[in-house]
């Protein structure tokens, strides 16, 4: 088995004790055989032909409500970024806004795969969308997948041009995330810390998971659409901070529809490509925890253990421990930004690299820039979709805040795992006081989870962001509320499109 030295990026602060856990859930120390699971994607194929809506739990219907309404609010505000934009422009060239599925937030329409596509887009275009958290502490928490950005968008174009109801979208929609998340928990950290962006991996095979759901197809079809998702998973994390983080996504979305497609047609595929040694855990990873995904799946779902982070900030997941304690900081210390010297932010070595823009010079750069972050809080109280803009960003004042915020890894972050995102805040003031908090969660995770009232009020913020219509954005709520109850989703396509005119 192919492994990397994962102490050179701690700069010799991780023990002993973490890297014989990363090995050991890895399948093995260094050199040993990559994992003999026959029959993997046999079983995960098995899995989706078999089950049933009434085969998921009550509790873990409502969380997957409360993402799907989230997803939908990022669409319709992502759809107002320049990658909408350019979408937009893209489609035009290409003479294929003619079809049937909707392109939220605009009065197009395209074909399913490009819907899909452009929809994911929008959704990650903030980097304000769910997070899938960390059960092992050698799994960085918080950095598997985003887990609704590659489903929604796919199921949600296939549903326009067939009668399918709310829960048939539903059970479409939680099989495609369980599959992704499960994948994404199994597979070596290596595949993460050598560059390798998680949704826009495994995220196709969540797609084409679900898509196989609503083409309801049978096992061997199934393993055929997962074998081809397989073949155009790709994406980096190098391009965190540019239009190229919401495209992997997107692509996430296009990839798994685009081969429930042509394998309705006909395509086959490799029907091993999970456990294969030349398959999709051999070669995006190096090895996997067969322990993490072979009967699993379900037990117990992901979204009700360990759970599925909301966004309270439109930037990276692991910034926003460190907002929600100096934002409780700032609160019950009533601080002013003129008295604040310093802001130390203690965190373990991942989540300095992951969040590598120090200097951000633009709003991209600014999601994954926990000096921003921090800056922007102490200056304006607040960080949303406004906040993250080339302008605020390049502001004199902001630039010169972000100066005083020091970034650093902590020893005692390090210690405490990657199951957590654990900042360590210590805040000097002019006059010689110190104000020190930490947090290992933030707001929005299982720990201190956000209500669907929560949720509505983040659309509405997003809705008002989009200029989206007030009745159609609380039209929007009701529906997805009581998503179960609907016998087809015709009603919801115009609540997502804007009026020709």
């Amino acid at each position: 088995m192919l492994r990397r030295d994962f102490s050179k990026a701690s700069l010799g602060v991780i023990g002993s004790t973490v890297l014989a856990n990363l090995a050991g859930r890895a399948g093995g120390a260094p050199g040993t055989d990559f994992p003999n699971v026959p029959g993997l994607t046999e079983y995960v194929g098995k899995f989706l032909a078999s089950t049933k809506y009434e085969d998921i739990p009550e509790d873990v219907i409502e969380l997957g409500k409360k993402s799907i309404l989230d997803g939908l609010g990022l669409a319709l505000a992502g759809s107002r970024a320049q990658t909408g934009t350019i979408c937009g422009q893209y489609l035009e060239h290409l003479g294929i806004c003619d079809g049937k599925a909707t392109l939220i937030g605009s009065s197009r329409k395209a074909s399913p795969r490009f819907a899909a596509f452009v929809n994911g887009v929008s959704i990650h275009a903030d980097d304000f969308d769910d997070t899938q958290l960390s059960a092992a502490k050698d799994r960085v928490y918080g950095l598997l997948v985003h887990p609704t950005v590659p489903v929604l968008p796919a199921v949600l174009a296939l549903a326009e041009g067939r009668t399918i109801s709310g829960k048939e979208f539903m059970l479409a929609y939680h099989l495609g995330v369980e599959v992704a998340c499960k994948i994404a928990e199994a597979i070596s950290p290596r595949h993460y810390q050598d560059g390798f962006h998680s949704t826009g991996t495994c995220g196709p095979l969540g797609s084409a998971a679900a898509c196989a759901k609503v083409f309801q197809f049978g096992p061997v079809k199934i393993l055929n659409t997962l074998g081809l998702a397989a073949s155009q998973s790709g994406g980096l994390r190098e391009n965190f901070g540019t239009m190229a983080k919401p495209f992997q996504a997107g692509h996430a979305a296009e990839s798994g529809l685009l081969s429930a497609e042509l394998v309705s047609l006909g395509w086959t595929a490799a029907e091993q490509i999970l456990e294969a040694e030349r398959g999709f855990f051999h070669a995006f990873g190096g090895s996997f925890d067969p322990g993490a995904i072979m009967n699993r799946l379900g037990k117990p779902w992901t979204f009700a253990s360990p759970g599925i982070s909301l966004k309270p900030y439109p930037s990276g997941s692991l910034t926003h421990p460190a907002m929600t304690e100096l934002a409780r900081l700032i609160d019950v210390h009533k601080l002013q930004p003129s008295q604040v010297q310093k802001l130390d932010v203690g965190a373990n070595h991942q989540m300095t690299t992951t969040l590598l823009h120090h200097r951000p010079k633009t709003g991209l750069q600014a999601k994954f820039s926990m000096e921003f972050c921090m800056a922007i809080l102490l200056l304006r109280g607040k960080a949303g979709l406004s906040e993250f803009s080339d302008h605020v960003v390049q502001g004199a004042d902001v630039q010169e805040m972000i100066d005083r915020v020091n970034f650093y890894v902590d020893p005692e972050a390090e210690s405490a795992g990657y199951d957590k995102m654990t900042s360590l805040l210590k805040i000097h003031l002019n006059d010689g006081r110190v104000i020190t908090g930490r947090a290992d969660f933030a707001k929005g995770s299982p720990t201190n989870p956000m209500s669907f009232e929560e949720v509505a009020a983040k659309l509405r913020e997003c809705a008002e962001f989009a200029v989206w219509p007030k009745q159609k954005a609380e039209k929007l709520i009701t529906y997805i509320k009581t998503l179960d109850s609907a016998r087809d989703l015709s009603a919801l396509s115009p609540l997502l499109s804007a009026e020709k005119g």
